[in-house]
């Protein structure tokens, strides 16, 4: 039995991922064509390489049928119902980040704040007879952070294109996003309130708590810990 390791399948979280352990003496690699999702891992016997989008990650963890994956903070809170009860961070693996923040048009000069989106959003419906849209691929997380923030006179749309094009095509009002630099926001009109973010994220090495694990397994997963000095 191996303890199986995910990772995103393409792209430079793939990369990333694969220089962080190289550096900690743990070779990862795709083999076969880049269709195929297979891998390989050199310098530790035991350990298999299961290659995943990077939002399969959280739910392949929580079902325990993987034992370690390396997704973002975001993915994981926001897919996983009491997160922390399923999975455990092991180690921030310092690149991949993002914060999540809302936007707004840039031509909401008053709007700067959560309560400054409360009195627009109140505003808006007075006006308009329905609730301001947000758009966002974060409910769970946008949600419980406007709701603790006080907004209420809103209501999500689900976006899985590009959501800061749906202020532009009328048919959001506001967004709630993954940003890296915030240049797309500015291409789209868009400002970020000057608040915390609902989630700063980033790459992050994870356990699952609930996968099963024979006394082999243990003893790899424990050599593997080491290995990575975590």
């Amino acid at each position: 039995m191996t303890v199986k390791l995910g990772v995103p399948s393409k792209g430079r979280l793939m990369e990333k991922t694969f220089d962080w352990f190289g550096a900690r003496g743990i070779g990862l690699a795709r083999t076969g064509s880049d269709r195929e999702y297979s891998g390989a891992v050199e310098g530790i016997e035991g350990v298999e390489l299961v290659l995943l989008s990077a939002g399969e990650i959280p739910r392949e963890l929580a079902s325990g049928r993987i034992h370690l994956g390396v997704t973002g903070t975001d993915l994981v809170q926001e897919k996983l119902v009491q997160w922390d009860q399923k999975v455990e961070p092991l180690a921030e693996l310092g690149f991949g980040h993002a914060d999540l923040i809302v936007a707004v048009p840039q031509c909401w000069v008053d709007v700067d704040t959560l309560d400054d989106l409360d009195a627009a959003a109140a505003a808006f419906r007075a006006r308009h007879g329905f609730r301001m849209r947000v758009a966002t691929k974060y409910h769970r997380l946008v949600r419980a952070y406007l709701h603790q923030g006080g907004v209420a006179d809103y209501q999500l749309v689900d976006s899985q294109g590009a959501t800061e094009g749906t202020v532009k095509n009328l048919t959001a009002e506001a967004i709630a996003d993954i940003t890296s630099t915030g240049e797309t926001l500015r291409a789209n009109h868009l400002k970020i309130l000057c608040e915390e973010p609902v989630l700063r994220s980033q790459a992050t090495l994870f356990r699952s708590r609930v996968a099963a694990l024979e006394q082999g397994q243990r003893d790899t997963l424990r050599s593997l810990v080491e290995r990575l000095g975590l």
